[in-house]
């Protein structure tokens, strides 16, 4: 499966009192919202797939070949040129201190480390760490603390001579020195670090990191000296392979396994491997998942069982004629000798070999984003951000992604966090959800209109367009080809949708609302967050007891957010009464046609369609991307009431979306074309421009070429420190130019930047987790990066293959992969 995530390895990844008054609800900073226990509970059932199995209930010995991308750049993941290959290689060979559980929790790795704690906080942090004694090298000599200080050295980013691609937490430590004993080391920070645990892993020997040419070169193609239950044997270049060995010299409990090999395979070559017999673990794409799951059935229980040492070849001779001339086939026998013949022979030997694998599935620890470019262009106004993201139905599109995969099907609401990952809250409504009046009126008081905007008579019918209304295709505007290639169209027979009847009232800007009012709206959303984050401590301290001062301090906050949040959808579909008066009817009501004298009235999502209300329509009246044509009628492709473009000086507001072409990215163009689409219902055009996969992210989206995007973002155990660089403010070079760091969107603030120095800085992990919850809302309110779902991660394994498939954060135990008995 494609990753575009940027090149090189991926990173691994008290309140403020001061409040407004305003419309009667109280409103502090963005904080927290919460998510059901049920729902946190399935996404973390959902986040791991590895069919456990007890080490005795496994053979000793066989082979596992495992998919990979591309060949190591390097074997020293702290380098740029570090990739996939080059973490799982050293996760298997090398010390990893502390491994990580399906929710992200760190853990002691008891195999290295008796014990690790923070031995003292002041005046300065000190971490203690206490080796197992029988840690040992390769080559024989004890772990100990000339390979923690040399890695120190190599990585605090003192030394030129080094060439790293990142110093992060080794930049704080002040010393490292050897403990009480020869199996102690103390290490002593200058700055408090959250993230303590993060570091050295992987560990390296000291011959390694110990000097700038073995650490730049040296470690390149070969890495003689380990302590991990493999070891490295051959870097086989032009085979595509890197074998590891079982380490003789592992102390642990040994690999079941006798050797894993790393095997580059494209991933659009990685089905037909599969039915080849030649992989034995790969990570595929939906359609491979397909092709998987079609060849299991009643036969299945005819396939092959997998040789002794777990690598099945292809099928046995007659195996293939067997299924292609099953009993009671309604099809008639093709011509002996036929190409089609030929290629029923090939197609059912392939399902034989394909019944020998299983997928496993779960949510990978990494989400899909849009990214909006604020560098520069409409987008460098908030509030054109906040309207695309308030035109994005996201729950449509994880149900796209996630629903035919049968797993849980919900956007995801943190960008710091996963589902499932312990903290892991919502915060999305900080900026709030799928409103298409919000995002027009956003739109309009940013200047952007449609013609003939203005204030909308009350029961004002909706005007439909002329003939010929401007297509899907034409609104969006032609795709721009990569060289040579023809330009995508939209296929014929399209969905038709329905004109809309007009919005029940006029937005904001239609009524001279200024932008106070839409920076009321956002305080009130932070005010409902805040809340509700302060509703979940005081029931916490409750400590379930109903009648507890707590508990009913964490209902008073719940009916406040509650309030808030009804505040702000009134003012965002421009419902609020003038004053707070208009349309009272003298008893504390408001007017019941919805707030403002002769509008109509706002149904409850919950209520059914009145009479003149289309099927397929929801009660705003807008069109479910579920509804199908009209009765009576064929989908032609153009849709009937195509929202006018808006437009700024005349200038209509059009965004370049730039997509991946590769054989990899057919799932990402479908959400662009999704998201197309529910921007052309605000009056927003797009212009997809589809580029080759190798210069995607380089050329493109480091470089800021680009207004809309869509790419993958790793989560981590250690957001305090590994989304830091994401989501920094820019900063001005001496040489004029722009700092980024990974931030490709050029959207950031001071507050955002101190906050994430405040949460690696903070040795409390509940404080911590609220200050990354604060700067998550605040990354939710620049509206420059839009999570919409985890992605799938599905990884096809042989059926008798045990503890390996779709890890999530689970951290690989890499001795106890094998083959059941």
């Amino acid at each position: 499966m494609t990753d575009h995530v940027r090149p090189g390895r991926a990173a691994r990844r008290g309140r403020r009192a001061a409040a407004l008054m305003a419309a009667g609800v109280l409103l502090p900073l963005p904080a927290l919202a919460g998510c059901d226990r049920d729902d946190a509970a399935e996404a973390v059932a959902a986040s791991q797939d590895i069919a456990p199995a007890a080490r005795a209930r496994l053979k000793d010995g066989g082979t596992v070949r495992w998919a990979v991308d591309a060949m190591p750049g390097t074997f020293n993941a702290f380098q740029a040129d570090a990739n996939g290959a080059t973490e799982r290689i050293t996760g298997a060979v090398l010390p990893t201190l502390f491994t990580v559980d399906g929710r992200g929790v760190p853990h002691r790795n008891a195999d290295y480390l008796d014990a690790a704690d923070i031995s003292a906080r002041e005046p300065k942090q000190v971490v203690t760490y206490k080796i197992n004694p029988r840690a040992r090298w390769s080559d024989g000599r004890a772990v100990g603390a000339a390979d923690f200080q040399a890695q120190w050295e190599a990585l605090r980013g003192k030394d030129n001579a080094y060439w790293t691609a990142r110093n992060a937490g080794y930049d704080r430590i002040d010393k490292v020195e050897q403990g009480a004993g020869p199996h102690e080391v103390k290490v002593t920070f200058g700055r408090p670090y959250a993230d303590w645990q993060s570091l050295f892993t992987p560990l390296y020997p000291k011959s390694v990191m110990g000097d700038p040419n073995a650490f730049n070169d040296g470690a390149r193609e070969q890495l003689p000296v380990v302590a991990g239950p493999f070891a490295v044997q051959e870097r086989d270049a032009d085979d595509g392979t890197v074998t590891l060995v079982r380490n003789r010299k592992w102390w642990g409990a040994p690999a079941r396994l006798d050797r894993l090999v790393l095997t580059v395979v494209p991933a659009d070559k990685r089905a037909a491997a599969l039915a080849a017999g030649a992989l034995d673990v790969a990570e595929i794409d939906h359609a491979a998942a397909q092709r998987v799951a079609t060849a299991q059935g009643p036969a299945s229980s005819r396939a092959p069982k997998d040789s002794a040492d777990g690598n099945a070849g292809p099928p046995a001779a007659g195996r293939d004629e067997e299924l292609a001339d099953g009993a009671g086939s309604a099809v008639a026998p093709r011509a002996p000798g036929s190409a089609q013949a030929r290629a029923d022979v090939r197609t059912a030997a392939d399902s034989v070999s394909l019944r020998g694998y299983t997928v496993r599935k779960g949510l990978e620890p990494a989400y899909t984003q849009l990214a909006l470019n604020g560098g520069t262009g409409p987008l460098a106004d908030a509030r054109v951000r906040r309207a695309v993201a308030r035109a994005i139905n996201r729950q449509q599109l994880a149900d796209t992604v996630l629903k035919p995969l049968d797993l849980p099907a919900r956007p995801l609401g943190s960008h710091l966090l996963m589902s499932g990952q312990q903290g892991y809250e919502d915060h999305s409504e900080v900026l709030g959800g799928q409103d298409t009046r919000a995002a027009r009126a956003l739109l309009a008081d940013a200047g952007w209109r449609a013609p003939g905007d203005g204030p909308q008579q009350a029961g004002q019918p909706a005007e439909l367009p002329a003939p010929g209304a401007a297509s899907p295709a034409e609104r969006h505007g032609p795709a721009a080809p990569k060289a040579g290639a023809p330009a995508r169209h939209a296929p014929p027979g399209g969905r038709v949708e329905r004109a809309r009847p007009v919005a029940a009232v006029a937005p904001l800007s239609a009524m001279g609302a200024l932008g106070s009012e839409l920076q009321q709206d956002a305080l009130l959303r932070q005010s409902a967050s805040f809340y509700k984050e302060a509703a979940a401590d005081r029931l916490a301290a409750a400590g379930g007891d109903t009648a507890a001062p707590e508990y009913a301090d964490a209902q008073r906050y719940r009916r406040r957010a509650a309030q808030a949040l009804g505040a702000a959808e009134l003012l965002e579909t421009g419902q609020a009464a003038d004053d707070g008066k208009a349309g009272d009817d003298g008893k504390g009501r408001g007017a019941p046609e919805g707030g403002r004298p002769g509008a109509p009235a706002v149904r409850p999502a919950a209520d059914p369609p009145d009479a003149g209300q289309n099927a397929g329509e929801d009660a705003d009246g807008d069109v479910s991307d579920d509804a199908g044509p009209p009765a009576g009628k064929k989908g032609t492709g153009a849709r009937a009431g195509a929202v006018p473009t808006v437009k700024k000086d005349g200038k209509p507001l059009t965004l370049r979306f730039v997509l991946p072409d590769g054989p990899g990215a057919e799932q990402l163009r479908a959400v662009g074309d999704r998201i197309a689409e529910m921007l052309d219902r605000v009056g927003v055009q797009t212009s997809v421009q589809e580029v080759g996969d190798a210069g995607y992210f380089r050329d493109h989206i480091a470089s800021g070429d680009y207004d809309l995007a869509l790419y993958t973002w790793p989560g981590s155990a250690y957001p305090a420190t590994d989304a830091r660089p994401i989501y920094a403010k820019p900063q001005p070079a001496a040489d004029g130019s722009l700092t980024v760091e990974q931030n490709y969107t050029r959207v950031g603030t001071d507050r955002i930047d101190q906050l994430f120095e405040q949460a690696a800085s903070e040795l409390d992990g509940e404080a911590a987790h609220r200050l990354m919850a604060r700067a998550d809302s605040r990354i939710w309110a620049v509206a420059a990066s839009i999570p919409l779902y985890q992605r799938p991660e599905l990884v096809a394994t042989r059926r008798s293959l045990a503890n390996v498939g779709a890890f999530g954060f689970a951290t690989p135990r890499f001795q106890d992969i094998g083959y059941r008995k």
